[in-house]
């Protein structure tokens, strides 16, 4: 072998920490993540460059046209390892796509081979061609909890895998973190804001304390905003439709609501996925079952001028269809929507087996009002309609919607019909503008529901009337339109509707679902009907539909649904999930760093009967979330990314607890639980640059404005700029996990977004009122209320020193603090600088991440 690959593959072991003493390479936990990512595109089943296979075992031994690739025993000798490590200027270096293996793969694959390239013969191996059946695709059995030496460390069998895994590396867990650290750890976890000091002071003693306040925790009303933050990820859940228009959907929140609620009363995942999925098929389904199917209503809608409507119903329903198997299988079917898929064993006819479940739905807007508010409507209803035909027979409205009706349909119908071109232009507004509106008019008067009427009078009054040029009828030119408007928006404004909700129903008549060759909705291939990929188990016995398809996604054969959720549960816990690929769960995802806990997790998760708050409870009172978060320079050179779980890690807070935390702190933030969405301030001219400048921000007032992040409404061609910044997902695809970065504009934002200029003079004057009369005693009580936490005699100095810093300059600029005094401005004076120190700890790393 060539002197410089030896360089590179000692460079490769001193840099990954490897020893003699080591534990064994595993082929299934450390290299095969590798082949399948980096390798098998080129050598693997649909293509084998050079000859070369390496997804299968008896295949990669006998080696490819250069002849053996891999010799046991001898890692620096076989061409494998020689071509991934040689330096470029020798020749092509593999893989030719992307960058290269880095030095951990390489000196991975050497050592495998040096132990003697030991592919599993595991009995899920596929008898006629050696083929792996992936690990995910088999259903988890409840492992026996391990046997550990320290047996008084673990809290909860959690703790027994971690311990385990650790002893066998040589590693041993971290302590436990401070009580302060821990349980404001704890609360930003589970609730999404900082604990009072009153909070610290009652919970605070650690043991049975801990456990009061978990209790504590999950009672809370916002655990259910916690949770819904992370599932509104999933679900792409936005308030437009995307696309340039971007209409808004002012009622999109009403689902929001249903997910905060069903977590609160902690509703059994098996039961969230069945009313999300197929809610409306139950038997005597309820209002809010049927409000649950608004998860599908979360797919784009595209409603501009020109755009056919059959594409954009296929885009919605292939939309719906990769949702749904990424958010509960985690994978990545939406792959196969044009062609087999590359990696996974789903081919392209079963992609459309399960798009025929979605293919027979329709969408359905209903009335879902909230407690309290039914009663009152149908007070005022009467009235209302009372007044409003009063109003149009005085203005003559139903004569003139009847003629604008028949003239519009007339125009959609018959191309031909000499009518003026404005015909058709009104005909497509209503298409595109008002959503069922083309099939109310379609719909004989005397067979219209009174919410189609009421939509359809509506939306011609504030719409058509006086907007446009739709050649009035004889005898009624002049209508006065514009105090017809202005009457009617009065009249709607002082009797609102009731609250409503976006949902799915089954097609009266549901359009065959056909394979779409290539994805074309204009090409229909052979028919397929509803079916599950036939790599998972049977659909249950009876009528395919939905509600089949929901009950198969958590039956307890199900090898995925249950590894995926404890996954991402797991994952907001620890900032990395045992796979760290939430949302590839195929053979494209990584292996699970503890497969025997995931699947303990799994089990456990399915016998509690899929009850979240109980998995929560174990999570977070295992002796591995408790630990500290502390970063030992061992774990730095064998462990860098935490996959063995010696330590817990620090995560930078969700873009929204971010705001919340400091509103909270503050002592600014509504606490409402629910309800609508709001629009805080917006930086001037973020409007302009939406699409088409089509996006209206009327902003918030009062107490709106300091409602929590989760609140703020979801524009999509307008992300809220404070949310976009700290790494919130767009709205427009299933999000699975966050990105956490660290960029300058963060911390502008902190500095001069109003909302934390504002929350810095809350902050400060909470301190004036609550922490003593010595600047002492106020640093001191920012400490508790921002971090949890005592400072230490070094932290209180510097602090001191900056007040003093910053008070000197206020000083300076307002003439003297004898003028400030006499003229009545010592308060502001000691405000203003008080709120300088408040910006800082706003600004501190410590502030913005969880330890």
């Amino acid at each position: 072998m060539a002197p410089s690959v030896r360089i590179v593959l000692a460079a490769a072991c001193i840099a990954t920490g490897i020893r003699a003493q080591d534990s064994a390479v595993s082929f299934a936990r450390d290299i095969e993540p590798i082949f399948r990512a980096r390798c098998v595109a080129c050598h693997g089943e649909s293509a084998q460059s050079g000859g070369l296979r390496l997804d299968n075992p008896a295949e990669a031994m006998r080696g490819g046209a250069s002849g053996e690739a891999i010799k046991p025993g001898q890692g620096a000798d076989s061409l494998l390892v020689r071509m991934v490590s040689r330096p470029a200027a020798e020749g092509p270096v593999m893989p030719l796509v992307g960058s290269r293996l880095t030095f951990a793969q390489v000196a991975l694959i050497t050592r495998w081979i040096d132990e003697g390239a030991i592919w599993p013969a595991r009995d899920d191996r596929d008898k006629a061609g050696g083929a792996s059946v992936h690990w995910s695709f088999v259903p988890p059995r409840r492992p026996p909890v391990p046997q550990v030496r320290d047996v008084g460390w673990p809290r909860n069998p959690i703790d027994s895998f971690v311990l385990a895994r650790l002893e066998s590396e040589g590693v041993d867990p971290a302590p436990e973190a401070l009580a302060s650290t821990l349980l404001r750890r704890l609360s930003l976890d589970v609730a999404g804001l900082p604990p009072t000091p009153a909070e610290l002071a009652a919970y605070g003693s650690g043991g049975a304390g801990y456990g009061r306040f978990v209790e504590r925790l999950l009672a809370s009303p916002h655990y259910g905003e916690m949770r819904a933050l992370h599932w509104l990820d999933q679900a792409r859940f936005g308030e437009s439709d995307g696309y340039q228009a971007d209409y808004i959907r002012p009622f999109a929140w009403r689902w929001r609501h249903w997910v905060i609620d069903a977590y609160n009363r902690n509703l059994g995942f098996d039961r969230f996925t069945v009313e999300q999925i197929a809610g409306d098929l139950l038997p005597g389904s309820t209002v809010e079952q049927r409000v649950a199917t608004g998860f599908h209503r979360n797919a784009l809608h595209n409603r501009e001028g020109g755009f056919p409507l059959e594409m954009d119903r296929v885009e919605r329903v292939v939309e719906r269809t990769s949702a749904v198997a990424t958010v509960w299988l985690g994978l990545s079917a939406g792959c196969a929507r044009c062609h087999d898929h590359k990696f996974d064993p789903i081919s392209q006819k079963e992609f459309y087996g399960l798009y025929a479940f979605f293919n027979s739905a329709a969408e359905r807007d209903i009335d879902a009002p909230l407690p309290g508010e039914l009663g009152p409507y149908l007070d005022r209803r009467p009235e209302f309609e009372r007044r409003r035909a009063e109003l149009f027979a005085r203005y003559k409205v139903p004569e003139l919607q009847a003629h604008w009706e028949s003239r519009i349909l007339e125009a959609a119908t018959d191309p031909e019909s000499g009518l003026e071109p404005i015909w058709k232009i009104l005909w497509d507004l209503l298409l595109f503008e008002l959503d069922g509106g083309t099939d109310t008019v379609r719909t004989p008067v005397g067979e219209r529901s009174g919410k189609q009427e009421d939509r359809l009078s509506g939306y011609f009054v504030r719409n058509v009337v006086g907007g446009y040029d739709f050649q009035t009828p004889a005898g009624y030119e002049d209508i006065d339109f514009a105090a017809l408007k202005k009457a009617y928006a009065r009249l709607e404004a002082g009797y609102p509707e009731l609250t409503q909700a976006y949902t799915m129903a089954a097609s009266p008549e549901p359009p065959r679902t056909h394979v779409l060759i290539r994805g074309d909705y204009r090409r229909p291939g052979i028919p397929v009907n509803p079916a599950a990929p036939s790599v998972l188990h049977p659909l249950p016995q009876g009528e395919p539909n939905r509600l089949a398809l929901a009950r198969w996604l958590v039956s307890r054969g199900n090898p995925l649904t249950a590894r995926v959720a404890v996954n991402r549960i797991w994952q907001q816990f620890f900032g990395t999930g045992l796979v760290s690929t939430p949302d590839d769960f195929g053979t494209r995802g990584e292996r699970p760093s503890h497969p025997d806990l995931l699947d303990w997790l799994a089990a456990e998760f399915m016998a509690s009967g899929w009850d979240v708050k109980h998995l929560t409870r174990l999570i977070v009172t295992s002796a591995t979330y408790r630990q500290s978060s502390a970063i030992r320079p061992r774990l730095l050179e064998v462990d860098p990314g935490n996959r063995l779980l010696a330590r817990q890690s620090r995560i930078r807070l969700p873009a929204e607890t971010v705001r919340d935390a400091a509103l909270a702190v503050a002592g600014l933030v509504d606490r409402r639980v629910g309800g609508a969405s709001v629009r805080p301030f917006l930086p001037e001219g973020a409007t302009e640059i939406a699409f088409g400048n089509f996006v209206k921000w009327p902003q918030s007032a009062g107490a709106d404005s300091y409602r929590r992040g989760l609140y703020i409404f979801r524009q999509r061609t307008l992300p809220y700029p404070q949310l976009e910044v700290f790494d919130a997902p767009d709205t427009v695809q299933v999000a699975c996990k966050r990105d956490r970065s660290t960029t300058p504009l963060q911390a502008l934002t902190l500095l001069n977004d109003p909302v934390f200029v504002e929350a810095a003079r809350g902050l400060a004057t909470r301190v004036l009122k609550e922490g003593g009369n010595s600047v002492r005693g106020r640093v001191r009580h920012l400490f508790r209320l921002c971090l949890a936490r005592e400072p230490n005699a070094d932290e209180t100095r510097r602090l001191i020193a900056y007040y003093d810093q910053q008070r000197g300059i206020y000083t300076r600029e307002s003439g003297s603090q004898l003028h400030a005094a006499r003229s009545g401005k010592a308060a502001v004076l000691e405000e203003v600088t008080w709120s300088a120190v408040a910006s800082v700890f706003l600004n501190l790393a410590e502030f913005l991440t969880r330890g």
